[in-house]
Formats: C-alpha cells, structure tokens, sequence
C-alpha cells in the first residue's frame, strides 16, 4: 500500500491484499465489490487516503452521494497533492448539485496541472455542469491530446466547443468521434443540429443506411431524429415528421409517462399558494433575474439580450433552485419535485430559502450586478422564488402554443431529467401545454405585477421595442448591445446554442403551419382546452 501512513497494531494483520483487491474491483467497474472491500479496511487501519478514494469513487457510482463525498474529502485531506482524488471529490460535490464547492475543488486540481486524460475529463465534466465550457473545451482538448483514439473525447470537446460557438471546430471533431465509432449514436444527432442542411450537403444517406441496420431503441431514436432535422432543412416535412415520431417514439419506450403524474404536482401548487403570495420575510437580493416559461419559447433568446447588458451575467440554466429547496425541506423522496418536497417547502423560511440560493451560485454569478437564471421550469417555483426573493424580477416567454409544442416534440431534451418526459409523444406535450397555461394564469393571479410576460413574435416584430420593455422590468438602465445580442462571446448550453448566434430572425415563426395536417390532432386537442392558436 503505496500511500499507508502507518501500519497495523501488533503488524499481524497485513492490508495489502485486500486493498489491491479493492483496487482491481475499482479498475474492472465491480463498483459493489471495491466498496466493500475497500470499508472493510478503514475501521481497521490507519487512515489511508488510498483506501477511502477507492471507497468514495464507488460509492458515487453506487449513487451513494453522500458517502462517496464524505469517502473523498478524507482522500483529500491525507493526500491534498493528489489532482485526480480532488478531481473525483469535484465531481462528487457537482453530482449533488453543490456547485460553488464543485467548482472551487475543481480549480485546485487544475492548480496542480494534472496530466492524465481521466482526471483532465473529469475537471472538465465538472466544470461542464457549472456552465465553464470554455474551462471545460480546454480540458477536454487536453485529455484528448494526451490519449488521442478515444470516440467519446472527441464528442465531449465537440461539445464544449458548441457551447461556446466554435462550431467548424465542433463539425471536425463530431466527424472524428464517428470516424472512430460509427455507433456513436448521439454524435449523429449533434451534427445534424449544429447546422443547415443543403440538396448538396447533408449526411441523410449515411443515417439511411445506419438506420437500416439499426436494432435497438436508442439508435433509432438518435438516427430518426438525425433525419428529421435534416428533412426539415430540406423543406420535406412530411418525411421530417415521419422520422419525428419514429424518433420520438423510440425514445419514449419503457418511461411509462402519464400526464396524470404532472398533473399532481400542478394542482398542488394552486393549492399551497391558493391566496396572494406573500413576500416580506424573503431575502433582500435583487440579483437574480429568472426567465421562465415552456422550453423553446424563446427564454434562450431573452437571456442573450439581457446578458448583453454589462450589468447582467448569464448562468445558464440553474438547477440551483429546485436543488436548494428539496435539501431545505427536508424531504427525502427521491424526486426532485413532487407533493412530499413542496409541502414540506412551505416550512422552509423564505429569507434562509433565497440567501441559501444566490450563495449556491456564487462565486460564477458574482462577477457582475446582476445574473440570469433560465431554466425554464423555474416557472414551477414561482410561489416560492416570489417569497423567498421579493426583489428578484421574473419574466415568462409566451409564444404561439401550437410552435411551443411543436418546439418540444422537436427536440430531445436531457433524458435523465424528470422534466420532459411529457415530450415524447406529441399529444402529451398538448396535454403539458395545457397544465403550464393553467399554472401561469394562477401565478398571475396570486404574483400579480411579478411576472413581465413577453411573446416571442412580439419581440421578432418589434425587437427595440420589447428590449426596452423587458429592460425596464429588471430595472436596467437602456443599453445598444442588447440588440446585439448575436455579438454575446458568452457561451450558450441549451438547445438554441446555434439559433442564438444569429442575428433575429422570422424564419421559426408559424413553423407549424409547415407540417399540415399532421398536427390536428394537436391543434384540435388544445382549442378543446381552451387555447387559441392563431
């Protein structure tokens, strides 16, 4: 044992064995195993840096969070000079969603100037989480020189470069992560998306014939979904919506969504803030600025302009909020939202609930007066965001209901959130619609002048003029580089991260009208709800 820092009483009891057996179970991914074996030697050794990293890198595995951190933060303090048991406690702190402390660990491995691949890929995934992608390309880039021939190293730095609008970039290495593994089903999708498709450039014979051969779920979702981007540069929607539904399809088997599982948490909302909401015991701050509403409605956008301002710094879309709440309420459900978390959330005391949030996102927010936060389904905390910060502004993106939809089908969101399932089938997504409209309304009702709503056609229409609007609600001073906002250099992580580098545009507008009559059943499902949709 390399790093034992004493030995065992009486020296009859020798470690090693178990440690290196521990240290293959690790190697070979036996998670349980290396778990096992590797707590079985800390109650009967001296402290071993070692021995708790192997217990601490498992445990994250095992998603045992707070074992793995507490297993790692030992592995720190015995071995501080160790950049990969920092890098590994930085990922630990960033898996639960501490991301001020995630970053800080992050930047003392990378003080150290580590040089193998894994622990570079790991600062990079960290700082990844925390809206770093140019910390993250770097990295990424670093790790990819230093271990060349590896599929998922040319996708990740291809990734990071998106973000941050290195898009030729980004096309080679997407192409060199295929050239490597044809079945890198994702790497097909992010190439189709990063831009138009011509009659003379596209890659629809490849993902034909990929398609042909393709047998399970996943690549079906991701080649499907390829072609019908693709087909909709082409103007071919028929065949787009094709792909689109066979894509979506695919990606929905085995989720079990119902609409009624949404619905639960929608009316408990309207019951717990049933009254006007009250906001005098929440913490002072008027920093944050959150831009809500359905996804690909526009929030992306509104977040560009206002980040162009030079008082205003983008965040990104925050988990922070949801996260600071679940962990204050106490709740131990293994949802991030339900019944249980937002019951219990009405106890939490609204000035520790918005201190406790603009500290989580501190220290990448505090370089400027004011940051955004636009996650879209903040729109679900309101109540809460509206007690807890009183001083924060709000703005909601409306637009047309039937593109909303249309927008949500479109896309595949990150499929480990528990936000989106309701967008693999297009009537689900009708169905959502639904319960957002309702929910905003009631929010207006109980939050009255909290939330500016701004339309996403209004603001292609008359772009001054809304600008002006919308900056006058976060009390910021008139400024010309907000309708610059394509001239924005700050990195953008969310579905529009290529749309938003142009200029505006009316090209997205009434886009459903594209695909005929196969949205009726859309269109006909929300007039019955009550929605108009011109």
């Amino acid at each position: 044992m390399g790093e034992q820092q004493g030995t065992a009483a009486g020296g009859a009891f020798d470690p090693r064995p178990i440690y290196q057996a521990a240290v293959d179970a690790l190697n070979r991914a036996d998670w349980a195993r290396a778990a096992a074996l590797a707590e079985s030697l800390v109650p009967r050794i001296p402290p071993h840096a070692g021995v708790h990293f192997v217990a601490g890198v498992a445990a994250l595995q095992l998603q045992r969070l707070p074992e793995g951190i507490r297993h790692l933060q030992l592995a720190v303090h015995h071995n501080p000079n160790r950049p990969d048991y920092v890098a590994q406690f930085a990922r630990g702190l960033a898996m639960a969603r501490l991301t001020r402390e995630s970053v800080v660990a992050a930047d003392g491995a990378e003080a150290m100037t580590p040089d193998d691949p894994a622990t570079l890929d790991t600062l990079a995934v960290v700082y990844t989480q925390a809206n770093e992608h140019a910390k993250a390309a770097r990295l990424f880039e670093r790790a990819l020189e230093r271990s060349p021939g590896r599929a998922v190293s040319h996708f990740n730095l291809a990734t990071s470069l998106t973000f941050i609008g290195e898009l030729a970039r980004a096309e080679r290495e997407y192409e060199a992560c295929l050239a490597l593994d044809p079945t890198f089903w994702k790497a097909h999708l992010a190439l189709a998306q990063l831009r138009k498709a011509t009659q003379d450039d596209n890659h629809l014979a490849r993902l034909q014939a990929m398609l042909a051969e393709a047998s399970d779920a996943t690549a079906r979702m991701y080649l499907h979904l390829a072609q019908a981007k693709e087909f909709e540069d082409l103007g071919d929607y028929p065949q787009a919506f094709h792909h689109l539904s066979a894509g979506k399809a695919a990606g929905g088997e085995g989720r079990g969504y119902t609409t009624a599982r949404d619905a639960v948490v929608f009316d408990q909302l309207r019951a717990l803030f049933a009254e006007p909401v009250a906001t005098e015991r929440g913490f002072a701050s008027d920093a944050p600025i959150f831009v809500v509403g359905m996804p690909r409605s526009g929030t992306t956008l509104v977040d560009r302009i206002l980040s162009s301002h030079p008082d205003v710094h983008s965040a990104g879309e925050l988990q922070n909020f949801g996260v600071v709440l679940k962990r204050l309420s106490g709740s131990r459900t293994p949802e991030l939202l339900d019944v249980d978390t937002l019951q219990r959330a009405m106890q939490v005391d609204p000035r520790v609930l918005g201190e406790a949030y603009v500290d989580s996102t501190r220290p990448g927010t505090a370089a400027k007066p004011r940051f955004v936060d636009k996650l879209p389904h903040n729109f679900l905390y309101l109540g809460y965001i509206a007690r807890a910060l009183p001083n924060a502004r709000i703005v909601c993106l409306r637009r047309n209901p039937m593109d909303t939809c249309l927008g949500n089908f479109r896309q595949l969101f990150a499929q480990t959130s528990p936000y989106y399932d309701y967008s693999f089938d297009l009537l689900d997504t009708g169905r959502y619609y639904l319960l957002f409209d309702a929910l905003m309304r009631h929010w207006h009702r109980v939050l009255p002048d909290r939330v500016l709503e701004v339309e996403y056609e209004a603001l292609v229409d008359d772009q001054e003029g809304q600008t002006r609007r919308l900056l006058a609600h976060c009390g910021l001073a008139w400024d010309e580089a907000c309708l610059r906002f394509s001239e924005n250099a700050a990195p953008v992580a969310t579905a529009s991260a290529v749309q938003v580098r142009s200029p505006m545009h009316r090209q997205a507008l009434a886009r459903w009208k594209r695909y005929g009559s196969a949205l009726d059943g859309l269109r006909d499902l929300l007039e019955a709800g009550g929605i108009s949709v011109d």
